[in-house]
């Protein structure tokens, strides 16, 4: 069915926008045309006996449903841009275990996407879905022919491994490299000033240090050791391969071609694409046919599963909000976390009747001091009338951590990265790079600190003094609202903050995290607080708009951003690509700070682990 939609849609967006640009198509008359298009009689997907379900690894994976349906992004680049909600993944897998119609999975990595911002704690709970399929007594089948770490932790959980002879694995271990700024900064006449409390909030170093502060690199060093450790594990009970044994592979070689990797016992065969087909024509009694008998797990997605127990029909709601991206102030975009816009949405649950318990799902790294504490406030009044539990994803941390810390229970993956209990301000000035270039300031002023806001000159200690004052205040509140939410000694969160990065497990040991598990154990957890047995069922928000809204509000924006479509899917034709990406991708994130005090929770700004 998505194939008949996009093939629709390819073949009329290009008339549907002649009309409206050059005819003066009125909007009742385009609202018909697309009527037409989408009410043909197309019967759905159709699951036969002894099916595989196919899961491209490729695909990528959100936690909250985009707000745009990218249909142009499709049609118009020709991008084939699948994608998923982290939930609809997983609820999928379930509903394939118990469809007797599906004989087994296909993880198909043969084209896997470049940099996937995934993280391995969505993949853990992939994972785990993929092995409670695989202890229902059906294949697990996974190839591939160029696997990282990432898309192996996923594959390892098949019964059965093969790569392409001409294939490669990477097995080298873990690692997060930090782009520093500090030097074109001062390049090109720009100042920086900080203030901050926490001797290891990072976030701040690659505006000031050309390198890790020790006290960074302890707590990255950690955090990389949890994730890794919780890798070999996996990995290693999967593949009943020792850890060390895994380490061994990564220190002495790293990069493993295909027949390497089947001697280490990290696959099972090697084999061509045409091979593989040939063995789930078998798994799939197909022999006859030109491939194996298959559906794609986006379409199978689409099947009903309530005669499968798996979909719910109650008047009994669990509300799952996702706040994943950015904390900004204000009301926020699409990718970001609004402050204002959620706390609504929070506002809006409490008064809800039929909604009997919140579940926040959160993956962002932070952001506004000030969106966070609006959105705590609102997560607090409504944890008054109703249980609010927290499922915390591949990151939430800082102001994540913020918005979580007075829900009932808590709830991350091993390898969730989580806590970072800090606060800092920046304060730029172009005084140099101005005087370089001709451009001086003068001023006249009323009281000693009215143009203490001037991007012209370097903060004086007295004024460096007063936003110190600041952060201070930030920080020990942030600290009050972690020690009454979580029930500890202000000492204790004393010692455990300082702006450090925790990962789940550990965040678990020293009370940060109440348990380690995914969403899906926070909405049971949540309906058991509630008391609904088994009725109920989940609404999920943000919500999204009607068609009409969200086909005529954000048309023009997905046919701009279309032509930038290939460049943010296909890997980076060279290392220097990648690193201007990178680049890129710090200044957005300058772009999104807009605290109106300036003060923020957030990770370190290029923080990614690979």
């Amino acid at each position: 069915m998505n194939n008949f939609i996009k093939q629709t849609f390819a073949s009329l967006v290009g008339s549907l926008l002649g009309l409206i640009i050059f005819c003066g198509l009125g909007t009742t008359g385009l609202f018909l045309l697309l009527l037409a298009a989408t009410s043909s009689k197309d019967t759905g997907p159709e699951v036969k006996d002894k099916s595989v379900l196919v899961f491209d690894l490729s695909m990528k994976i959100t936690d909250g449903e985009p707000y745009s349906s990218g249909f142009f992004q499709s049609a118009l680049s020709g991008v084939d841009d699948q994608r998923m909600t982290l939930r609809k993944v997983v609820e999928t897998l379930e509903k394939a275990r118990r469809d007797p119609r599906i004989v087994g999975i296909y993880l198909d990595g043969s084209r896997t996407r470049e940099g996937s911002d995934v993280g391995y704690a969505s993949l853990k709970e992939i994972r785990k879905a993929l092995e409670e399929f695989r202890a229902g007594g059906k294949e697990v089948i996974a190839y591939g022919s160029n696997w990282s770490e990432k898309e192996y932790y996923l594959s390892s959980a098949a019964n059965s491994i093969i790569l392409n002879p001409l294939g490669m694995m990477e097995v080298n271990g873990l690692s997060s490299q930090l782009m520093f700024l500090s030097g074109a900064l001062q390049k090109f006449g720009i100042g920086v000033q900080v203030v901050r409390v926490g001797k290891f909030k990072g976030a701040v170093e690659p505006l000031i240090l050309t390198k890790l502060s020790p006290e960074n690199r302890e707590q990255t060093q950690k955090l990389l050791d949890d994730v890794w450790g919780e890798w070999r594990n996996a990995v290693g009970t999967s593949r009943k391969i020792q850890p060390q044994q895994l380490q061994a592979i990564a220190d002495n070689q790293a990069l493993l071609e295909a027949t390497q990797a089947k001697t280490s016992g990290l696959v099972d065969r090697v084999a061509y694409p045409d091979e593989v087909v040939s063995d789930l024509k078998k798994l799939t009694d197909s022999n006859k046919e030109k491939t194996f008998r298959q559906i794609d797990l986006n379409d199978y997605a689409q099947i009903s599963g309530k005669s499968l127990g798996v979909e719910r029909d109650s008047k009994n709601k669990i509300a799952v909000v996702y706040a994943e991206g950015e904390i900004v102030d204000g009301k926020g975009e699409d990718g970001e976390v609004g402050g204002d816009r959620f706390a609504k949405i929070f506002n809006r649950l409490r008064q809800d009747k039929d909604i009997k318990a919140v579940v926040l799902r959160i993956n962002s790294p932070g952001g506004s001091a000030t969106a966070a504490e609006v959105m705590q406030r609102e997560v607090k009044l409504t944890r008054q009338q109703k249980p609010v539990v927290v499922s915390m994803g591949d990151t939430a941390a800082s102001g994540g951590y913020w918005i979580a810390s007075d829900s009932n229970r808590i709830f991350a993956e091993p390898n969730t990265i989580t806590g970072s209990i800090g606060v800092f301000g920046v304060l730029f000035n172009g005084e140099k790079l101005a005087n370089d270039n001709g451009i001086t300031w003068d001023s006249v002023k009323t009281g000693r600190y009215a143009d203490s806001q001037t991007v012209s000159r370097p903060k004086s200690p007295q004024e460096l003094a007063l936003y110190q004052r600041s952060v201070n205040r930030i920080y020990d509140m942030f600290l009050n609202k972690v020690s009454q939410g979580r029930k500890l000694p202000e000492q204790k969160v004393a010692e455990i903050a300082q702006g450090r990065v925790w990962s789940g497990v550990a965040a678990k040991e020293i009370g940060l995290v109440d348990e380690i598990g995914g969403l899906k154990a926070a909405i049971a957890y949540a309906a058991n607080e509630a008391k609904l047995g088994q009725d109920w069922e989940l609404q999920e928000y943000p919500r999204f708009s009607s068609f009409g809204e969200r086909f005529f509000g954000r048309a023009t924006q997905e046919i701009q951003s279309t032509f930038k479509t290939e460049q943010t899917q296909l890997k980076p034709s060279n290392p220097l690509t990648a690193q201007f990406q990178k680049l890129q991708q710090e200044i957005v994130i300058l772009q999104k700070m807009n605290d109106p005090q300036g003060i923020y929770a957030r990770l370190p700004f290029n923080f990614k682990i690979e």
